[in-house]
């Protein structure tokens, strides 16, 4: 059977508050409108691809928007369903025996629903994807609440919407200038029936500028890759009273040597950070023969290591930190560490992890004459 998909894009978006209509509002180099084509263009089943546009926005339109199985586009009405219906008349001489209807500003439709709301055809006159509704439903007026609805046997309708083409297109003509909020409404009134396919949340509609945000996020998610980096680190005692770890001072009867503050276990988070992001080690950034750094406070070294990896768009997620040692005992300031490493990176401590172990008895730590140290750091970074 023949398959035809309109893409509805005449809209004007006002709501969003962005400065041109929000299919064409950009999103990591590619307007919203384009995501939305996308599952349609790249579907084995669908034949052809048409969209509807506002008469204002073919230049636009022309810009940014191509593609092999795209149709020239069709310029669409007043509202949106005369638009859908100017759509499904550019479609007579085709007549294909199925249309999809899409509202451009739905950009995460997938494979999956699309070939659902087809196959559902089997059954009824019309399909939709749609989501139940699981929050309390409330009546306001005047801002206050006004009754309760159950919300029982309530769904939210979404896009796409199938349906067999000569119906719903005998349904608009019939329908015409009634001002039905979508096509399924269309349908219902001209008496046919119309069957629901459970949708994903993810098939939002962007109609506020939170809602564009939202977009922003999931997509970025879609294009992030987590990385892991390692490190590794030791240094050895020297006289003194205290030692240094995590940023932490920890009274002892011996100190670690080292150029900097001879923090060990925040040299091994420092580079495995560093390693995550493919951004070398630590002894290239600050290199021990530079004596800028002699007694520096290590916190700089992690600092800097954070901001890389936020300059590259990349995003900490976990770090792992494993102190080994005889002494002293890591127990007791464990949770400071935490809060000092969540401190210097601006992340929430539950991202932070602070161990610690023996290796009883056996060799140079077991002998007491230093401190290891290793951590591993996975980061969100983009492809």
């Amino acid at each position: 059977m023949s398959i035809c998909a309109l893409i509805m894009a005449a809209g004007r978006g006002q709501r969003t508050g962005v400065s041109i209509p929000k299919q064409y509002w950009q999103i990591r180099g590619k307007p919203i409108l384009s995501y939305a084509l996308t599952p349609f263009l790249s579907h084995p089943r669908i034949d052809q691809v048409r969209v509807v546009i506002h008469p204002e926005d073919a230049t636009l339109y022309a810009q940014i928007v191509a593609g092999p199985r795209l149709d020239p586009p069709v310029m669409g009405g007043a509202s949106r369903q005369e638009s859908v219906r100017l759509g499904l008349e550019s479609l007579t001489q085709t007549a294909p025996e199925i249309v999809l209807i899409h509202d451009a500003a739905r950009p995460f439709a997938d494979i999956h629903i699309i070939d659902a709301v087809i196959t559902a055809l089997n059954m009824a006159d019309g399909a939709i994807a749609a989501i139940e509704l699981i929050d309390t439903v409330k009546y306001v007026k005047n801002q206050y609440v006004n009754n309760t609805i159950s919300r029982e046997g309530l769904w939210r309708a979404l896009t796409p919407q199938a349906f067999r083409y000569q119906k719903i297109l005998d349904a608009h003509r019939k329908m015409a200038g009634r001002e039905l909020t979508d096509d399924a409404a269309v349908a219902e009134q001209a008496g046919l029936r119309v069957r629901l396919v459970k949708s994903s949340d993810e098939n939002f509609k962007i109609t506020t500028v939170e809602d564009i945000v939202r977009a922003e996020r999931m997509l970025a998610g879609a294009f992030m890759r987590t990385r892991f980096g390692q490190g590794y680190d030791v240094h050895r005692f020297e006289s003194g009273n205290s030692v240094i770890l995590c940023g932490v001072e920890i009274p002892h009867d011996r100190k670690l040597a080292g150029h900097s503050d001879a923090d060990v276990a925040m040299h091994a988070l420092t580079d495995a950070i560093l390693g995550a992001i493919a951004q070398g080690d630590i002894g290239q950034h600050f290199p021990p023969s530079d004596p800028q750094w002699k007694g520096a406070d290590s916190a700089r070294f992690l600092e800097h290591a954070g901001n890389l990896a936020r300059k590259l768009g990349g995003e900490i997620i976990n770090l792992d930190i494993t102190i080994i040692c005889e002494a002293p005992r890591i127990g007791p300031h464990r949770e400071r560490m935490q809060n000092n490493i969540a401190r210097i990176l601006s992340l929430p401590a539950g991202r932070v992890s602070v161990k610690a172990t023996t290796t009883e008895g056996l060799g140079f730590t077991g002998r007491r004459e230093g401190i290891a140290a290793q951590a591993v750091a996975s980061v969100h970074v983009p492809e």
